[in-house]
């Protein structure tokens, strides 16, 4: 509890904190931080006891944090994927729900009851929230916090507008249900052009540890000079980072945006 207290005054912790809630895991920062420590330390020993240079070892060291970054960020993304594709059917049903003479919360009560998690959990969370006493406007802002979905925040704005400036809320619901489809159609087109890109950055992206850990295993004192040797320290170097460079810059060409 202290050292999360301590990093919560740190900047950039607020932003790094909601990066965690949005993952869906129950991380705080004092965790997260104590976990990427321990991948450090790991990769550390694992050098030392492989008698790696003192270089090459903090270069190892530095890829557990972003290992456990990038896990952290698929983690999030597939949160917000299994999100966006429940939630046009559960804008439906608060639609129909609504039709029928339900206020919004039994509505979203309905909804949370009947869409799959995780949405189910983030609307039941909002349901929870405005039964307590928390205003429509708040839960819905915290909703959209909590979710790094655009679809969701069409969600809650559209019912933010609506509460201040009135309308037919269930009608609101079912454009924006057919909005969200639409938008997921064409992310849909997009992904199928951008397949054969996002393929080939893989394969490009793996094959060289691929084979060094391949030619490691068939003749380990060939490979062995990439370490031992101080020229072989200089090309590892370089490719590394040229690669890295590489790396970067072709899912930066394959992230399309819709």
């Amino acid at each position: 509890a202290w050292a999360e207290r301590g990093l919560q005054a740190l900047p950039g912790a607020a932003a790094f904190d909601h990066f965690l809630m949005q993952t869906g895991l129950a991380l705080s920062l004092a965790q997260a931080l104590a976990l990427a420590t321990g991948l450090v330390l790991l990769a550390l020993a694992l050098g030392a006891s492989l008698h790696w240079p003192v270089l090459l070892s903090l270069v190892v060291a530095t890829l557990g944090p972003l290992l456990l970054i990038a896990f952290l960020q698929h983690r999030r993304t597939h949160r917000m994927v299994l999100i966006s594709q429940a939630l046009p059917d559960a804008l439906d049903l608060m639609a129909r729900s609504m039709q029928a003479g339900h206020a919004f919360t039994s509505a979203l009560q309905v909804a949370a009851k009947d869409a799959p998690p995780p949405l189910s959990h983030e609307l039941r969370t909002v349901f929870e929230e405005i039964n307590f006493g928390i205003s429509a406007a708040q839960a819905l802002q915290g909703l959209a916090l909590r979710v790094a979905s655009d679809d969701v925040r069409y969600f809650v704005v559209a019912v933010i507008i609506q509460s201040e400036t009135g309308g037919n809320l269930a009608e609101i619901l079912k454009n924006t249900a057919y909005l969200i489809r639409e938008r997921q159609k064409i992310a849909g087109i997009v992904r199928v052009l951008s397949a054969e890109g996002r393929i080939s950055a893989i394969i490009l992206s793996l094959l060289p540890f691929a084979l060094a850990a391949l030619m490691g295993l068939l003749n380990p004192g060939f490979i062995s000079r990439l370490w031992t040797d101080p020229m072989g320290l200089q090309l590892v170097y370089t490719s590394l980072t040229l690669m890295a460079i590489g790396i970067l810059w072709m899912w930066r060409l394959i992230q399309i945006r819709v």
